[in-house]
């Protein structure tokens, strides 16, 4: 039987791991560091605690970029404890003005939340690739291994980053390398939610906990498990759950294709 046990790791070795990853990165760009979003949730919180220890926090910028359609205060709160925690350089730039400059398009559709969230996302991809090409910073992604293999994440949105590193770590893992880093207890535990609209919550939508989400996966692509076998496991419903939200979600997770006309 698989178990949340299976998904330990050693965290220094992972923390080493993804510094020296993150060195590289920075260095081989000829990079004055790294920009990130800072949300109040566990994987920005996570990931800009990787950064600083692994830059020094004098190279590391964080943006905050609430909605006041859709933030939570206690996400901001959260996001600018993070930061002030760290020492990190950090501006909170407001965006529902320019989410409101969308919507003076006509073909802007306010009762589309998926679409408008959508949108969300991409603004902040957006400012965050600004800041970047003012200061010659590398744009870096909080998504984790779960929201990639799910596709729980916004195409050109948060998925457009320079690199990632926590995506080869499961929700779960991420929730316990933040105990590790020291992270605010409150961060690690609130429940994930990429506030794209009012009352989202990540498991909500996804209709199923991230430690039974996290287990299928592991199940599935890494001991490569039949699927019958992971049905025993975890039940037909939950499984086919996982497997219908990765193959749809297969074209976010590659390059757009590309019509060969040379032969």
């Amino acid at each position: 039987m698989v178990s949340l046990d299976d998904l330990r790791l050693e965290w220094k070795d992972v923390v080493e791991r993804i510094s020296g990853f993150v060195k590289g990165m920075v260095a081989g760009a000829k990079s004055n560091g790294v920009v990130l979003g800072v949300s109040g949730g566990v994987d920005s919180a996570v990931t800009a605690y990787l950064m600083a220890r692994s830059l020094g926090k004098d190279r590391v910028m964080a943006l905050i970029m609430p909605d006041s359609e859709v933030t939570p205060n206690e996400d901001i709160e959260d996001a600018l404890l993070v930061v002030r925690e760290l020492g990190v350089k950090y501006e909170i730039i407001e965006i529902s003005s320019i989410v409101r400059a969308f919507s003076e398009t006509k073909i802007f559709k306010w009762g589309d939340k998926v679409a408008v969230g959508n949108l969300r996302a991409r603004i902040r991809m957006a400012l965050l690739y600004f800041v970047a090409n003012t200061k010659n910073l590398l744009v870096v992604g909080t998504g984790d291994r779960s929201e990639i293999l799910l596709g729980y994440f916004t195409k050109y949105g948060d998925g457009g980053v320079d690199f990632l590193p926590i995506g080869d770590l499961y929700k779960t893992q991420v929730r316990w390398l933040g105990e590790y880093l020291g992270v605010p207890e409150n961060i690690v535990k609130k429940p994930s939610s990429p506030r794209l609209w009012e009352g989202q919550t990540a498991e909500g939508e996804l209709g199923l906990p991230y430690e039974k989400i996290d287990l299928i996966l592991h199940s599935l692509f890494d001991l490569r498990l039949d699927v019958k076998m992971v049905y025993s496991m975890f039940g037909e419903e939950a499984v086919n759950r996982v497997l219908d939200l990765h193959s749809k979600s297969a074209h976010k997770r590659t390059m757009p294709p590309i019509v060969r006309v040379r032969l």
